[in-house]
């Protein structure tokens, strides 16, 4: 029996471009997802650390507190590193799409560092916000993070489509990218729970997996770096079910967050929780 040449399997469901993209052997992009997720973890994640260990005289309330210095730098770097994925994706994707999403993407976050940096000052200056009072600021800033993950989600999503070989040339994940596949996966867990972002998140999910579907009927299957993606938020989504799970029955976090979308903030329940247990100990 006759082999059919490899060409003419990617021939009719694409052009001469992708075929060339889909028959290259794609190679787990290491360094970049290494300095994606060690931004992430320093300067996002590591942001609210500096706020609790930081002490106040240090930062005084007219100027930017080591918090606000954090989230200028992940301003920074994060649209930069995710045009250096665009730029490795084994698929040209349309310009002007990624260039919108980076854009709406500084520009949200930019809005919620005032917003953020703002609610902070006034509670260091004594204003006191009652569980009511304290829901409601948060809905009227919920659009700033919004504005912010958004366009994340929309470049990830993106970069996953042009992540695609032949089932011949299936790719597998590399040893590194199992290394970085945890802590990626609770950054994500840790983004949709504080940011309380769940709805973009399990849109963003299921189009994943659409998309790895329809691939699939067409004689395609994700690569390393599109395995490493879809298993980081499938890892995410697993550990939300988890933080749901354990603090279903929490009356107080439950009078915080009284809408149908019950999942509650790291940071709530430090405050609410542990927090309160540490000064006794301290003193």
């Amino acid at each position: 029996m006759s082999t059919i040449p490899l060409k003419l399997i990617c021939a009719p469901a694409s052009g001469p471009r992708e075929m060339d993209s889909c028959l290259r052997k794609a190679q787990f992009h290491v360094d970049l997802w290494c300095y994606f997720t060690l931004q992430n973890w320093l300067l996002d994640f590591g942001r609210t650390l500096a706020m609790i260990f930081c002490p106040l005289p240090w930062f005084p309330l007219n100027k930017p507190r080591a918090g606000d210095y954090f989230h200028m730098l992940y301003n920074i770097t994060t649209p930069f590193l995710l045009l250096k994925l665009i730029e490795r994706s084994p698929k040209t994707l349309p310009r002007s799409a990624v260039y919108l999403c980076i854009i709406t993407f500084v520009m949200g976050a930019s809005v919620h560092l005032v917003g953020e940096s703002i609610n902070h000052r006034l509670l260091l200056s004594g204003y006191q916000l009652t569980i009511y009072s304290y829901y409601c600021v948060y809905q009227d800033f919920e659009f700033t993070f919004y504005f912010q993950c958004v366009p994340l989600f929309l470049i990830l999503f993106l970069y996953f489509t042009g992540c695609f070989s032949i089932v011949q040339a299936e790719q597998t994940m590399p040893i590194s990218a199992w290394l970085l596949l945890t802590p990626s996966g609770l950054y994500y867990w840790y983004l949709v729970t504080e940011g309380q972002i769940f709805i973009p998140f399990i849109f963003t999910f299921f189009a994943m997996m659409a998309t790895v579907v329809h691939q699939k009927h067409r004689g395609f299957v994700p690569d390393g770096n599109g395995l490493f993606l879809l298993y980081s938020f499938s890892l995410s989504l697993v550990l939300v079910t988890v933080w749901v799970a354990c603090l279903w029955n929490d009356q107080v976090l439950r009078r915080k967050y009284p809408g149908v979308m019950y999942i509650p903030e790291p940071w709530a329940v430090y405050t609410l929780h542990l927090r309160d247990k540490q000064v006794p100990l301290a003193d």
